[in-house]
C-alpha cells in the first residue's frame, strides 16, 4: 500500500503543480493584456506628441506664406483704390471695394432713453430696448444723432474673389 500513497502524493504534487503552473500560465496572460494595453496608450500618447510637432512646424511654415498672402493683398487693395473703380475682374479672380453701413452703438441708456421717442425704440411688454435699425433710419432721414448714441461710420472693405476654375488648375 505504500506504492500506492507514493503513486497517489505523486499524482497530486502533479495535479498541484500543473494548477499552479496554469495559474502562472493565466497570470502571465493578465501581464501581457496589461503590457499590451500600456504599448497602446503610450502609442496613442507618442501619436499626439507627433501631432502637436507636426501641428507646430505647419504654422511656422505657413505664417510666411500668411504673411506674403497678406502682403499681396495689401497691393491689390492698393492697385484698386488707385484705380478709384469698385470691382476689377481679372482673370483669376475679382478685386472688389464696398463701404459698409454705419453702426449704431448704445454708449449710454439712460441718456438715450431720456429722448428717445416710439420711432426708435421697439417695446416688449414690460421691456424696453432700443431698436437699432430704426435708429439708423431715423438719423439717415432727421441728420439728428439723439444723446447716448454714437455712430460708427462705415468703412471701406476690400474683398478678393478667387476664381474657383483657377483654384483647380494649381
Amino acid at each position: 500500500m505504500n506504492g500506492n500513497n507514493f503513486i497517489d502524493a505523486l499524482i497530486a504534487e502533479a495535479d498541484a503543480d500543473e494548477t499552479k503552473q496554469t495559474l502562472t500560465f493565466y497570470d502571465l496572460i493578465i501581464a501581457e493584456v496589461i503590457r499590451l494595453e500600456a504599448e497602446i496608450a503610450q502609442t496613442f500618447t507618442n501619436a499626439e506628441e507627433e501631432v502637436r510637432i507636426v501641428k507646430e512646424w505647419a504654422l511656422k511654415h505657413c505664417s510666411g506664406m500668411q504673411d506674403k498672402i497678406n502682403l499681396l493683398k495689401l497691393k491689390l487693395e492698393a492697385y484698386i483704390r488707385e484705380e478709384g473703380k469698385k470691382t476689377i475682374d481679372l482673370p483669376h479672380g475679382t478685386l472688389k471695394m464696398r463701404k459698409l453701413p454705419d453702426k449704431v452703438e448704445i454708449s449710454d441708456m439712460d441718456k438715450f432713453l431720456e429722448s428717445a421717442t416710439q420711432e426708435v425704440i421697439t417695446i416688449v411688454p414690460e421691456t424696453v430696448k432700443p431698436d437699432l435699425n430704426k435708429i439708423k433710419a431715423y438719423l439717415k432721414n432727421s441728420g439728428h444723432i439723439l444723446p447716448g448714441i454714437t455712430v460708427i461710420e462705415g468703412k471701406e472693405e476690400f474683398k478678393l474673389t478667387i476664381n474657383n476654375k483657377s483654384k483647380e488648375n494649381q
